[in-house]
């Protein structure tokens, strides 16, 4: 018994020491996307859900909750973070080519489509990102009418 209580004060003392090691944040603020914004133009109910349900992790804006105060979950939020905006960062979006651009849209339609986005882990803690079937049909049109734009637009030789 001796042993396990020793485990145990090792083990909270260890808790206690890392509460001093944090990530970085992912704290810009959402003008980081105006550029994105700007050359998508989605309607205010498709801007609603992309910022309810995208920023968070595709932007260099999130919104933490109260338990990112909490090592180690604050390296788990911050390693999703990093996956998400590696995969599509809306606020860098001016240094795509028009075919990136394209296939970034092409990717949201199918991963909103599939309901792979937003990730089940996210929904869990943010139950308002959950998208009903006329919210995933908006997103989904719009993106639609984003890429029709990009195949009309000229590309450089």
């Amino acid at each position: 018994m001796k042993l396990l209580k020793k485990i145990l004060v090792a083990l909270f003392i260890l808790f206690i020491v890392a509460q001093f090691f944090r990530p970085e944040k992912n704290d810009g603020n959402l003008e980081s996307v105006n550029a994105f914004l700007a050359e998508t133009n989605p309607p205010e109910n498709v801007k609603a859900i992309l910022k309810e349900s995208c920023f968070d992790c595709h932007t260099s804006a999130s919104r933490y909750p109260w338990y990112n105060a909490i090592t180690p979950v604050n390296y788990w939020l911050a390693e999703h973070i990093n996956d998400g905006k590696k995969h599509l960062d809306l606020s860098n979006w001016e240094g795509n080519s028009v075919k990136r651009k394209d296939h970034k849209f092409e990717e949201i339609i199918e991963m909103v489509e599939q309901k792979e986005m937003p990730l089940p882990s996210y929904i869990w803690t943010h139950s308002e990102a959950q998208l009903s079937e006329s919210q995933i049909q908006a997103v989904i049109d719009w993106a639609n009418q984003v890429r029709l734009g990009y195949a009309l637009a000229p590309r450089p030789e």
